[in-house]
């Protein structure tokens, strides 16, 4: 008889249990529609930052690809042969491309101070080559402080997510245990909830910290080359500059740049 009796007893907490955890929504929806509002805020920041995260990535790796297809079409017109006048006039009108926005300020450069002639003098020739490399260099530093917008954020939300996810857990937590002193009952149905919310909190963050890391790591890698091939391309041109102003100071005397570079390696 009493064991009937501690049977029916054990059922009947069974099924008070089970009808009790089945009240709770455990899907990523019912999580969150059941979290607290705080545990909510945390969750809505972190779902904007990953899917902010994501839109810069898609941007910018599309971006990327672009850049580096137009600059290797372009520097096979550099090298084609090409006079630097006529191949200046043909993109001058082009814009947003770094490696041409380059290449523009230099020409723009070198053609106001050879506008009367290019300078007799050494040190004349010398100022010229410093502000065509000024204005490059300026130029590329421009360029790519836009290239690089998007950035700080990657990095940011790469090292501040998952301690906001770990705020959400915490918070999640301390209600779990808010729950268990109201009630006064450590039952899986009073713990669950508020646990399954908070490690929600914390699957959010890594959510969105991780591919935050990994193209902040990409994209500084892959700007930093392109970086460097903009800063190899203006040496190359400062170079073909410079052979020209010698050229032109053993007798070859022009104010433009019809040589191709081409023939300016070759020399």
């Amino acid at each position: 008889m009493a064991n009937d009796v501690s049977t029916a007893v054990g059922n009947v907490d069974g099924a008070a249990l089970g009808g009790s955890v089945a009240a709770h929504d455990m899907s990523m929806l019912g999580l969150f529609l059941q979290a607290d509002s705080i545990v909510k805020i945390v969750m809505l920041m972190l779902i904007f930052a990953s899917v902010w995260c994501w839109s810069i990535i898609i941007t910018k790796r599309s971006r990327l690809n672009a850049l580096n297809k137009r600059a290797d079409r372009f520097e096979d017109a550099f090298w084609s042969g090409e006079p630097l006048d006529t191949l200046y006039e043909r993109v001058k009108s082009r814009s947003g491309d770094p490696l041409l926005s380059t290449f523009t300020a230099g020409m723009e450069e070198w053609q106001s101070g050879v506008s009367s002639g290019i300078p007799s003098s050494v040190s004349l020739r010398a100022s010229l080559k410093q502000r065509v490399e000024r204005a490059m260099g300026l130029a590329i530093n421009r360029e790519m402080q836009l290239l690089e917008r998007g950035m700080t954020f990657l990095a940011s939300v790469g090292s501040t997510a998952p301690f906001i996810g770990l705020f959400g857990t915490v918070w999640g937590i301390m209600n779990s245990f808010s729950a268990i002193a109201a009630t006064k009952d450590t039952s899986l149905a009073v713990v669950a909830p508020g646990i399954a919310e908070a490690l929600f909190a914390t699957a959010l963050g890594l959510v969105a910290a991780i591919p935050a890391v990994i193209a902040f790591n990409v994209f500084s890698t892959n700007l930093n080359r392109y970086g460097d091939r903009l800063d190899a391309f203006t040496t190359e041109f400062i170079a073909i500059l410079s052979r020209h102003l010698d050229q032109s100071e053993a007798g070859h005397k022009s104010s433009s740049m019809t040589t191709s570079a081409t023939a300016e390696q070759a020399a």
